[in-house]
């Protein structure tokens, strides 16, 4: 049996309200297809006026997990693949109800593969997550709503198909494209034909999740004030999924726009919403609350190129298309987040173990997933291609901004809570 002691002392060492330590965390090895470690520290919830209250981190807790939710929504994109009621090079906009022209590169149609693998010519902007009254037309024409002067479209040398731009927006659009195809609600269609055959708890509203779910929800965590400056020696203040006990009234939903200059606390009803108009405000993109067992089954899934404790989620083709190159980086084609992002499958991205995405400091580890970072939250799943060994974890917070140079990562281009939790998931797949 393994000896993951040194593993488990550095996680441990993570967690704690010191200068670069996190409110609560959990991740898990597996290796030759069986969980072969585990750990889980610190608190999904804390109460600084009555500390009795805190719940601690376990592997049901319950997070928003940022954008490893991408694959989730490519899962479900692919099952449509796969029963022949869309192709990935269809062009988008037949499926939105509007003609999606990029105004720089008119000719150039934008299919639902390019919106999967961020060649799109699309972008964030200010905000990418809108109320559900308003249709997602409002992004793209001139005279929208949320059309910010172009700003979700790329500037002239950044061509439609050819350079890579990570974009949150294309998996709102892609979540609309899954409505309009099926005639559900995005997070029903994800329930019932995702979530369910993977054996994930959780959803996309906290609205709505049943009541032993909702008391399972983990709270995100930073040491920023509501004026957005960060203190070292404050508190952790919740800043997303901080409900306590209150869970929000059926069907309501409130905006989730990270980066957003100001963020959307208005809480919105969806009662009236039109199937298949703007699937943004459900968050396709990064929005799922799950757990650490959700991640087991799902690097399980993957592992088993699409299946599951012997049933098929997706066909071996659909595991191939997702986990395979789309897009690689030469030339200059493309924009690699600091050197972390050098090529995209959908909605999963691949580490080449001697480049400066690597997570692994001492060992060439070649990985398949995708990693999430959002209002504070930390989180990333992967597994070795042609093994049935992989990690996942779970982080609930963070005390520094991305920009304080304490942040950056000592070996490669992530963060450095990712770099030390991964480094020490990665070592521990090869103890001895």
């Amino acid at each position: 049996m393994e000896d993951f002691g040194k593993t488990e002392a550095i996680l441990a060492n993570m967690v704690g309200s010191a200068v670069g330590q996190v409110p609560g965390l959990g991740a898990f090895v597996i290796k030759n297809g069986q969980k072969v470690f585990s750990f889980c520290g610190g608190n999904a919830y804390l109460d600084s006026k009555n500390p009795s209250n805190n719940r601690p981190f376990t592997d049901n807790s319950l997070f928003r997990i940022a954008s490893v939710s991408k694959q989730y929504t490519v899962y479900a994109i692919m099952q449509l693949v796969e029963q022949n009621k869309l192709k990935l090079d269809d062009e988008a906009g037949q499926y939105l109800g509007f003609e999606l022209i990029h105004p720089k590169f008119p000719g150039d149609k934008i299919t639902i593969r390019m919106l999967a693998d961020h060649t799109s010519g699309l972008r964030d902007g200010i905000i990418y997550c809108i109320p559900p009254e308003y249709s997602l037309k409002e992004f793209f024409q001139p005279d929208g709503r949320f059309y910010e002067d172009g700003g979700h479209f790329s500037s002239a040398n950044e061509p439609v198909g050819q350079y890579f731009c990570y974009c949150n927006l294309n998996y709102g659009l892609l979540g609309t494209v899954i409505e309009a195809v099926t005639n559900q609600r995005f997070d029903k269609y994800m329930a019932e034909h995702v979530l369910k055959p993977l054996g994930i708890d959780g959803g996309y509203l906290p609205a709505n999740l049943p009541p032993k779910e909702f008391s399972r929800l983990g709270t995100l965590y930073q040491k920023q004030d509501e004026q957005g400056n960060w203190n070292d020696n404050m508190p952790w203040r919740g800043v997303m999924d901080c409900y306590t006990n209150q869970q929000p009234p059926h069907d309501t939903v409130t905006m989730q726009n990270p980066y957003a200059l100001k963020d959307d606390s208005a809480q919105y009803t969806i009662e009236n919403y039109r199937i298949g108009s703007n699937a943004t405000f459900f968050a396709p993109q990064g929005g799922l609350r799950m757990s650490l067992k959700g991640l087991e089954n799902t690097l399980l899934m993957l592992m088993g190129k699409g299946k599951l404790n012997n049933k098929v989620f997706l066909s071996e083709k659909s595991f191939n298309e997702i986990t395979n190159r789309q897009w690689w980086y030469h030339n200059n084609n493309g924009d690699t987040g600091d050197g972390t992002l050098l090529s995209y499958g959908l909605g999963l991205y691949q580490i080449d173990g001697e480049s400066s995405s690597r997570v692994c400091r001492d060992k060439c580890i070649d990985l398949v997933g995708h990693t999430g970072q959002a209002f504070g939250l930390y989180a990333g799943l992967f597994f070795v291609p042609g093994t049935r060994n992989g990690f996942g974890y779970i982080i609930n917070g963070i005390g520094m901004s991305e920009e304080d140079n304490r942040s950056a990562g000592r070996f490669s281009g992530n963060f450095v809570w990712e770099e030390t939790i991964m480094n020490a998931l990665c070592a521990g797949l090869y103890y001895k």
